[in-house]
């Protein structure tokens, strides 16, 4: 039968197996070292996906441009460059800094081929470009 004395003896034992300050302070030392690690790949992915959604829309801006070219008549295909009010009076919402080129060769020729170069600033610092090239002949 233990005796009061010992209990006291053994709740004493176990007070001794608790963390110190150090190793506490080791502890969150890691756990914010981990949470700054995490928080790092959160910014990047939220960058990344900015990147890609401005890439998604200067594409079907330059597929608008392909489609509205296809519409025009043959003869009357020439080379254009659209500017922000452009492609806002399509209906569209521009990226910043966006600017669409259309170059086409062969004038008079069939058939003609046709570049639409996109370009825009990602995140008002690098400058990124899309092109689309594909050959138009007379129906």
């Amino acid at each position: 039968m233990p005796t009061p004395m010992n209990q006291l003896a053994q709740k004493m034992k176990s007070l001794d197996k608790a963390l110190t300050l150090a190793e506490l302070l080791l502890a969150a030392a890691i756990l914010a070292f981990v949470l700054s690690g995490l928080l790092l790949v959160f910014i990047n992915c939220i960058i990344l996906n900015e990147s890609s959604r401005n890439l998604t829309v200067a594409v079907s801006h330059a597929e608008l441009a392909l489609e509205e070219i296809k519409n025009q008549d043959f003869s009357s295909i020439a080379s254009s460059t659209w500017d922000n009010s452009t492609i806002v009076s399509k209906g569209l919402i521009p990226l910043n800094s966006e600017s669409l080129v259309i170059t086409v060769t062969g004038t008079g020729m069939n058939p003609k081929n046709i570049n639409v170069t996109l370009t825009w600033k990602d995140r008002a610092v690098r400058d990124r470009s899309v092109t689309l090239e594909t050959l138009l002949t007379e129906p």
